[in-house]
């Protein structure tokens, strides 16, 4: 069981990026798949989920307007959609997966089993 993700880098403000999610050894199909973000200093956040099951999505507040959660076309991946960068958007970004989610209960990293590495993201 493992999880890669890939695709951060440093952008400027107002600029785009795209995170992937990679998943091996998982059914996917029953799985909710979470991106966190940790910058130094700070709490780690869920900032969007996916719901494998029924495709359901979710999303902080502070980038529902700005970052998309999907599937990709590549088997088992999911990615992140980033645009409208801000510099408050830097951080470390990890994917998680875990069991059904819903919109109570997906931003609760405990709620997922298996974690990335993280990729940096960096908005200057």
């Amino acid at each position: 069981v493992q999880l890669v993700e890939s695709g951060g880098d440093s952008v400027q403000a107002g600029g785009s990026l795209k995170l992937a999610c990679t998943g091996s050894g998982f059914d996917y199909s029953r799985t909710c798949t979470g991106w966190f973000r940790q910058a130094p200093g700070k709490e780690r956040e869920g900032i969007a989920a996916i719901y494998a099951g029924d495709g359901r999505t979710y999303y902080a507040d502070s980038v529902k307007t700005r970052f998309s959660i999907g599937e990709d076309n590549v088997k088992n991946t999911i990615h992140l959609q980033m645009s409208s960068l801000k510099s408050e958007d830097t951080a470390m970004y990890y994917c998680a997966r875990g069991g059904s989610c819903t919109s109570t209960s997906w931003k609760a990293s405990e709620k997922y089993s298996y974690w990335g590495q993280g990729t940096q993201v960096t908005v200057s």
